[in-house]
């Protein structure tokens, strides 16, 4: 019986209903608990200061059509702003979000949140300054579009080709129809060069008909950046960017940097020009762009540049109208936070007296030499912030979680909404820094080598009286709103049984209500996730239509990829050598697995002409060795010399990742489906 009532409230959710809970609140809504905490909000922060809103408006032009839905090829949405009307009460489908004046937002959300989403939501084409115009709220960054003497220079074409293609559009519609003469791309994440192919054709890249300009390290960077990690990181960005919650007051409503991510297709367009020292200028199409180089900061290839005939000045995505991440939740290296702050402060330095504009890869731009350097100081003095009180709280002695729940931002640096946590929060970004200085382990030795997730909770469970006892007392502190314990306490019960539905659907509740209050738009996003996967309701993730990236990578990098999807345990004890030569490279690399580890090494084919060798073209070469294409047994472009024995061994002991996992439950829960 429990079990048919635990589906009713989960189908009741999934239709976006609510069902009566035994304390007389309906579950879905916002608890007693959580409407207190979003007053508190309300009442901690201006909301009378309308800037921001001005700030956003200022310079529109036009929305995108049809609100925002954008199809690729075949039909299939891939970007669409219809579901988010919510976030604008009283708005009709001709009336832009651009035209939305602030409105309080419903209790299962966030006051400051809804406040940044209401922003974000803003559309369409925008006049920054004269010859400087962006498409906002076509994806999830900005496209910007600079008018040179002949031709025209995008900057950072979005995450797939055809919202760029879409926002080149727009633009054309209402500006001069000239040609692409200039690509550039300010850093070296996928929301900044995916859509490259919607701008402009590879054919025109690779001949220099169209300057690609990208920092030093670019390349490298791109490729590398969900490789190794690559499955973890993906099924995590899930979570951090909503991408499987439904759009709603009790669903997804934005990441904070942006509304959310397109669902087109993502290649990368090598760069043909490279920025290679700081302090670099380019004349590019007859403007002048002064380069400093700022690596490891958002990204570990990144620039800032200003142009002095336009008085413009862009820190690319190192200052924007929120604290960004330090560390970032869907999982990558740690972020240097000094750096970052000397690299806004270097820029304060060049060009704080003299720039008028300050635009971002994300959000609206802010216009006065004032307050330009208002936002680099403020961008400065926050990551500086964090970066030096948590070092002087851990050498007091503090541990990772202490520190992160007694560090406080000061007013100066806590009130203003523009460095305000709808992204980056300070409590994961002091851990961030934490691990980035001094690593994962406290000092206590205790937690030198703990049991693993399972083992402990089960012996937790037990200790606390069984798993009935450990409900029955996290239910009473639910009651009393205590839903951070409730969901870490039930952590436990759920990995010693994840089919205990009465602890999951609890800890879902306390889940949800933890996302309601979150500022950030990817705690927000986590936790509703958490909740909708312990509920057995987590849609199945589309796949996003594939690029080039894996064709990009050079033979060092593939292999680098390719070693971590040994099996190990399956290698052990085995010996296996042969050749593979990259016929469109004129390279060949021996592949040669011993104790269990896989290397690989370019060499001269004449020493090794004994053992087989495969031989084709670089794309067909990695989609046969990484098993995604079968070996061939007839094809003048791909070809094997000697026995295939050694090569169909090699590929019987390669791990497939998985399309999903679950993150809330064990492991071996993946099946569960309540």
């Amino acid at each position: 019986m429990k079990k048919v009532m635990i589906m009713a409230l989960m189908l009741t959710l999934a239709a976006g209903g609510t069902v009566q809970a035994e304390n007389g609140e309906r579950s879905g809504d916002a608890t007693e608990a959580t409407r207190q905490a979003q007053r508190a909000v309300r009442d901690s922060l201006d909301f009378t200061d309308l800037q921001a809103y001005e700030d956003a408006h200022r310079g529109f032009i036009a929305p995108l059509p049809d609100m925002g839905k954008i199809l690729d090829d075949d039909g299939r949405t891939v970007w669409t702003l219809e579901p988010y009307a919510f976030l604008a009460p009283g708005m009709t489908m001709d009336m832009p979000p651009s035209r939305i004046i602030p409105t309080d937002g419903p209790d299962t959300v966030n006051p400051s949140l809804w406040r940044q989403s209401q922003l974000v939501l803003r559309d369409g084409l925008y006049k920054v300054t004269d010859r400087i115009y962006q498409v906002r709220n076509a994806d999830l960054s900005n496209m910007t579009i600079i008018e040179g003497d002949s031709g025209l220079i995008v900057v950072d074409p979005l995450i797939s080709a055809e919202t760029a293609a879409a926002a080149l559009r727009l633009y054309r519609q209402h500006r001069p129809d000239k040609p692409v003469v200039a690509v550039v791309y300010s850093h070296s994440h996928v929301d900044h060069y995916g859509g490259a192919l919607g701008v402009v054709s590879a054919e025109d890249a690779a001949s220099g008909k169209v300057r690609v300009i990208a920092p030093a390290g670019f390349t490298a960077a791109a490729v590398s950046e969900n490789g190794l990690a690559g499955p973890a990181m993906r099924r995590r960005a899930a979570f951090m960017y909503g991408s499987l919650l439904p759009p709603g007051p009790r669903g997804h409503v934005g990441a904070g940097l942006g509304l959310t991510t397109s669902k087109g297709t993502s290649a990368l367009l090598p760069p043909n020009e490279i920025v290679n020292h700081d302090g670099q200028s380019l004349v590019i199409d007859g403007l002048t762009f002064e380069f400093q180089l700022a690596p490891d900061t958002e990204a570990p290839a990144e620039m800032h540049w200003y142009i002095p005939e336009l008085k413009a000045l862009s820190a690319a995505e190192n200052c924007t109208q929120t604290m960004h991440n330090l560390y970032t939740l869907r999982g990558a290296k740690g972020r240097d936070p000094l750096r970052w702050a000397e690299a806004l402060d270097e820029s304060l330095r060049r060009w704080g007296d003299k720039a008028e504009v300050l635009y971002g890869m994300h959000h609206w731009p802010v216009w006065g030499r004032e307050r330009v350097r208002t936002a680099l100081e403020l961008g400065r003095d926050l990551y500086r912030y964090i970066n030096d009180q948590t070092l002087r709280l851990a050498n007091r002695g503090l541990g990772m979680l202490e520190i992160a729940e007694e560090l406080r931002l000061p007013p100066e640096l806590d009130k203003p909404f523009a460095v305000r946590g709808y992204y980056g929060t300070v409590s994961h970004n002091v851990k961030g820094v934490y691990t980035y200085y001094l690593g994962w382990f406290d000092g206590n030795a205790a937690n030198l080598h703990p049991l693993p997730r399972v083992e402990a909770a089960r012996r937790y469970v037990e200790y606390m009286g069984g798993a009935d006892a450990v409900v029955a007392r996290a239910r009473k502190d639910f009651d009393r709103g205590n839903y951070r314990w409730v969901a870490q306490v039930l952590d436990h019960v759920i990995f010693a049984d994840p089919g205990n539905t009465e602890a999951r659907e609890l800890s879902a509740d306390a889940m949800e209500q933890l996302g309601y209050q979150a500022e950030s738009g990817p705690w927000r996003n986590f936790y509703l996730s958490a909740a909708q996967e312990l509920r057995g309701l987590e849609p199945e993730l589309p796949r996003r239509a594939s690029g080039n990236v894996a064709a990009m990578l050079p033979p060092e990098e593939f292999f680098r990829n390719l070693a971590v999807r040994l099996d190990g345990e399956r290698a052990a004890g085995k010996n296996i050598r042969f050749v593979a030569t990259f016929t469109d490279r004129g390279e060949s690399w021996l592949v040669d697995i011993r104790h269990s580890v896989l290397h690989a090494d370019k060499i001269d084919l004449g020493a090794e002409s004994s053992l087989m060798q495969l031989k084709g073209p670089g794309t067909r070469l990695y989609a046969i060795l990484s098993g995604a294409q079968p070996l061939p047994r007839q094809e003048n472009e791909v070809s094997v010399v000697g026995s295939p024995a050694p090569l169909h061994a090699f590929l019987a002991l390669l791990d497939a990742a998985p399309q999903s996992f679950p993150l809330t439950l064990p492991r071996q829960a993946s099946s569960l489906k309540k």
